[in-house]
């Protein structure tokens, strides 16, 4: 396999275009994931365009901190993909991962090195969470179980049988853990215990399906949850009765001409926007992206051309000053996933910022890393790009790609490669006393 160091310095030779920039129409000159003749949609720079907290500069600012072999080759079953995300224990230097070898890794965030490992009787593709109060690690399995683990040795706290693989973050409030499974089922448990507090559920969708389901999300007495069927609802966080009745995504998609394809809502639900306005943001594969009502689920605006969605995430920039002192307002965006129609970008009015076309195979969903949003591609590795405009800023690429969404505290992110190898780096964040000129230097001192 090729160096991680290696492929590094090939991006540093090549400006940012090397052979896989190339493949991917990548680099610092030219858009990322651009969409052919659809330049007015990638050339829109409307996200803090007089002087954002990401300065654009040339590349080599991925450094990499280390890189091991994680996952146990002799005890995978099915595909060779590596799917969820790691946690991160940042007051610990401790990250959570789990691996198509059926376990969840506990090791060192400074040098990969192990902790203990937990072996379950399925895949780990899910998306743990850390307690810290508790000091527990809560995470799903394919054999249909959440489990609970202490997070300093690994011993188990109690298994909870869902029924259904689980890979979404369970959602928690207090006392209670939320948890969804790929049957369309929502449970509340007790944390500390693992005892049912409710649970309701609605029938799959009749049909096709997309793979991937959603999570649960909690905001301030409810928990919203979505469907395969193509319904959100929003339950009452202590009892789980309904707060508003089911709103179907797709209503005003099938026209009778010819039915939908997929009706899956495969997005888990973003709440944001200030008390007395909260909206829930989600996105149906068939009908877009919308904005819901936090209180009412009666639609506030719908982006029906963002279709294809299977991940959304939101990006906040908090208000800043320019070089000049001039105050930028913070700035807040809706990103959207969809390995058909590309990588949205949306405002908090549904508007498109930019799009820009993804590469083969896909990517997994952008998060958030110093100022600039961290993805990964399933076949080509790990890129940085600018919320800008969604170009490339630098890359990095083991030889296998990234299912399996990076995480990122600060500078420092993570990601287990398709080919089993755990990737902690770095990025060098540029300074706003610098020049332009000066940013060379980052990543090389």
């Amino acid at each position: 396999m090729r160096s991680f160091f290696a492929t590094s310095n090939l991006f540093r030779r090549s400006g940012g275009a090397s052979l896989l920039g190339l493949i991917l129409g990548l680099g610092t000159g030219c858009g990322a994931f651009e969409l052919a003749g659809d330049k007015a949609e990638t050339a829109n720079d409307r996200v803090n365009p007089e002087n954002p907290l990401w300065y654009e500069r040339p590349a080599a600012v991925m450094g990499v901190s280390f890189h091991r072999e994680l996952t146990i080759r002799g005890r995978t079953t099915g595909e060779e993909y590596e799917h969820g995300q790691a946690e991160i224990d940042p007051y610990q230097n401790r990250i959570f991962v789990g691996s198509s070898d059926f376990g969840l890794y506990a090791l060192r965030s400074t040098d990969g090195s192990s902790l203990w490992r937990y072996q379950t009787t399925g895949p780990v593709q899910s998306e743990p969470y850390y307690d810290r109060e508790l000091d527990i690690v809560y995470f799903g399995s394919h054999d249909g179980a959440l489990y609970a683990v202490r997070a300093y040795d690994g011993s188990l706290v109690y298994r909870f049988n869902t029924g259904a693989e689980v890979t979404r973050r369970p959602a928690h409030n207090g006392e209670t853990l939320y948890v969804a499974n790929a049957a369309d089922h929502l449970f509340a448990i007790d944390r500390r215990t693992g005892k049912l507090r409710w649970q309701t559920h609605r029938p799959s969708a009749l049909g096709k399906e997309v793979a991937g389901y959603a999570g649960a999300s909690y905001d301030n007495g409810i928990v919203y949850m979505a469907y395969s069927d193509g319904h959100v609802a929003a339950y009452n966080a202590a009892d789980g009765t309904e707060r508003w009745a089911p709103v179907d995504l797709i209503a005003d998609v099938d026209d009778g001409a010819d039915s939908v394809k997929y009706l899956d809502v495969d997005t888990t639900p973003i709440v944001d926007g200030p008390p007395n306005a909260r909206v829930v943001y989600v996105a149906s594969y068939a009908g877009g992206v919308y904005a819901l009502d936090a209180k009412t689920g009666s639609r506030v605006w719908w982006n029906e051309r963002a279709t294809g969605v299977t991940e959304l995430s939101l990006f906040q920039e908090p208000a800043h000053k320019a070089g000049d002192g001039t105050e930028i307002p913070a700035k807040t965006l809706i990103l959207a996933t969809s390995s058909s129609t590309g990588l949205w970008a949306l405002d908090t009015a549904g508007k498109m910022v930019w799009r820009n076309k993804v590469p083969e195979g896909g990517i997994t969903a952008p998060v958030p890393c110093a100022g600039a949003l961290l993805v990964g591609t399933s076949r080509h590795g790990l890129f940085l790009i600018s919320p800008r405009n969604g170009r490339t800023i630098d890359g990095l690429d083991p030889g296998t790609g990234f299912s399996q969404t990076p995480a990122a505290f600060g500078n420092k992110l993570f990601a287990l490669s398709n080919g089993g190898v755990l990737l902690g780096a770095q990025v060098a964040v540029p300074k706003a006393e610098r020049k332009p000129d000066d940013y060379a230097w980052f990543g090389r001192q």
